[in-house]
């Protein structure tokens, strides 16, 4: 049988491999363009194959972006996880900075580079666009099922963008300054929850 730490072994040398694809990525597209970068130099570069590479990535413009298959998830689990004496948009706040402060606080260069390669290549904005979607739906998920809202009520939906609005401003920010993400996502996020009410409860 598969042990616990056996299995906590494999998805840490995922995670790393994972990790070492996509900083690869970011630093040879910065260097040479989107163009003239190819899967086999990434892979090369993380030492490891192509074929595992496909296992992490579907083309070399996802591993640009580095994009977390479990961040969706994660999140609405950490928002359903907030005491329930918190209102949804302290829980929302607490949520995002527990998952900044767990997987993104200590990767600001990376994160500048990879905003700077992205900028410079439209196909890049158009993917990052979407990934963000996505997750903006698992956190509105998140939101609606702790109040107990259809996904496509207003207040998850507007709770949901107005808190992915606060992170794109945080970041905006951390690019210009040397503010810790979370200090600056903080603080959007409490001017957005002080004027957000909590919306009535549904039986």
């Amino acid at each position: 049988m598969t042990t616990h730490a056996a299995e906590g072994l494999r998805d840490r040398k995922k995670r790393q491999t994972r990790t070492a694809l996509g900083h690869a990525a970011v630093r040879l597209v910065a260097e040479h363009g989107l163009d003239h970068v190819t899967v086999e130099d990434i892979s090369a570069a993380a030492d490891v194959s192509p074929r595992t590479f496909f296992n992490y990535f579907a083309g070399k413009e996802d591993a640009v972006l580095g994009p977390d298959p479990e961040a969706g998830p994660r999140l609405r689990a950490r928002v359903l996880a907030q005491p329930a004496d918190l209102s949804t948009a302290a829980a929302v706040r607490e949520a995002l900075l527990e998952e900044v402060a767990a997987e993104l606080a200590d990767d600001r260069e990376l994160w500048l580079l990879r905003m700077r390669v992205v900028q410079q290549h439209p196909v890049l904005l158009a993917k990052l666009f979407s990934g963000g979607e996505a997750l903006e739906r698992d956190l509105v998920a998140g939101i609606a099922e702790r109040v107990g809202l259809p996904a496509d009520d207003t207040y998850p939906l507007l709770l949901g963008a107005a808190a992915g609005a606060a992170f794109r401003v945080a970041v905006t920010r951390w690019s210009s300054t040397a503010a810790p993400l979370h200090d600056l996502l903080a603080e959007a996020l409490d001017l957005l929850a002080a004027g957000l009410a909590e919306p009535p409860r549904q039986s």
